[in-house]
């Protein structure tokens, strides 16, 4: 089974691109963030066209997260309870006996913005939610986009960024909540001295010159870890396709037996 997240940054700009995507890479499940569409408008008939079964959590103009799935899927929760001021960033379903959950992580902004606590909080309160309806045993995938660097090897400034926004020791001390509920970050246990990265600003020719930041994750429990063959960041569709302008986040997909 091929298992993907992929923070799209708007499905409109981006629609033929994920297409040419589906069509090479053939995921079984995507967790997909940054939609910046509603579910009305979702163009759900692409998505039945390449055998995709849709599920969308969406909000005009700003954040939204869906799952795309060749098997059926069950919606459990939409939206992250206690949190819907944030906007739409989590959705929950159950696929082929996988609990499967994709999310989208406030930015924060800034250090002084209003939304940096924000951030914390959110962060909390997914931990909170995760360990409230998620047993250890349960197979159980959370995705997305978490906008924070675990540690100094996610940065391309390394030790130096620390203490910058997404770097800060209260941002990683909220991601090692997860953890503690029972989550591993699959592409750290798979290659724990690797650095990759899956974001890079458009700016300045970032991707060009390795300036990136790892801040896109597959979490999976236990019973996930232990049926992982690989997991990879798929940097080809960081690049253009034929004049198709890519995400500035690159798809991460893992591969269980």
């Amino acid at each position: 089974m091929r298992i993907a997240t992929w923070n799209v940054n708007g499905l409109r700009a981006r629609l033929d691109f994920l297409k040419r995507w589906l069509e090479e890479r053939q995921p079984d499940i995507v967790g997909m963030q940054e939609l910046k569409i509603t579910a009305d408008e979702f163009p759900t008939e692409v998505f039945t066209s390449l055998g995709y079964n849709v599920a969308i959590h969406g909000e005009k103009g700003w954040n939204g997260v869906g799952i795309a799935s060749r098997h059926a899927i069950e919606v459990e929760t939409t939206g992250l309870p206690g949190q819907s001021e944030m906007g739409s960033r989590l959705i929950t379903a159950t696929i082929q006996g996988l609990s499967f959950t994709t999310v989208y992580v406030p930015n924060g902004k800034d250090l002084d913005h209003v939304d940096y606590p924000r951030k914390l909080q959110w962060l909390e309160t997914l931990a909170d939610h995760w360990s409230a309806t998620h047993a250890s045993g349960d197979a159980a995938i959370l995705c997305g986009d978490f906008n924070v660097t675990p540690a100094a090897i996610d940065s391309w400034r390394g030790a130096a960024a620390d203490g910058r926004l997404f770097h800060t020791p209260a941002e990683r001390d909220r991601l090692r909540m997860l953890d503690q509920s029972g989550l591993y970050d699959l592409f750290r246990e798979k290659y724990p001295d690797d650095q990759r990265f899956s974001w890079w600003d458009y700016r300045g020719g970032a991707f060009h010159r390795g300036q990136g930041l790892r801040i896109d994750f597959i979490y999976g429990t236990a019973p996930v870890l232990a049926r992982v063959r690989d997991v990879t960041i798929d940097r080809d569709y960081r690049k253009k396709q034929d004049g198709l302008t890519a995400s500035d986040h690159a798809p991460v997909i893992v591969e269980l037996d």
